[in-house]
């Protein structure tokens, strides 16, 4: 089972964008039993509430639901029970290792590195456009199941 983290500041827009994306994108391949996929926060400020109106929103329109989703918080063992623990720009990267310690196994990269033009994901709790922030996510949770499904030998 391939087990994908993504990780935001809070885990009220992004990285629950990103988990739930990727839920869809692997269902539609018919590949949910090989998959685990969740997402976490690096700070304790949203712990406890659900996925942003905004994000929830925009799922809708799409027919992806976020039903049940409460905000966790990163904790340094997950880094030994995820594959790929991703961030959503450099910045949460920055928060995931001071909560992990170190990435020896090469495992904490921006969701959007695995795309064909590496960067940060806006943060649309800041910039208020949930639009461009699913264009962001979306590219990048289908650029990373290309790349896994090359690396795992699905293609």
């Amino acid at each position: 089972m391939i087990k994908i983290l993504f990780v935001c500041l809070g885990n009220i827009c992004r990285s629950p964008m990103a988990e739930f994306v990727m839920k869809d994108l692997v269902e539609k391949k018919h590949l949910t039993t090989e998959f685990y996929i969740t997402s976490a926060a690096t700070s304790s400020e949203e712990i406890g509430n659900p996925v942003h109106h905004g994000t929830r929103n925009k799922l809708k329109e799409l027919g992806i639901s976020t039903a049940g989703k409460l905000a966790v918080q990163l904790k340094k063992k997950d880094y030994g029970n995820y594959d790929y623990i991703l961030g959503m720009e450099q910045r949460n990267i920055t928060g995931i290792m001071r909560i992990v310690g170190s990435d020896q196994k090469g495992k904490v990269k921006r969701l959007l590195d695995y795309g064909l033009n590496p960067r940060d994901i806006a943060d649309p709790w800041y910039t208020g456009d949930f639009d461009v922030t699913y264009n962001d996510v979306k590219e990048g949770c289908e650029a990373l199941l290309d790349f896994i499904l090359k690396s795992e030998g699905y293609n």
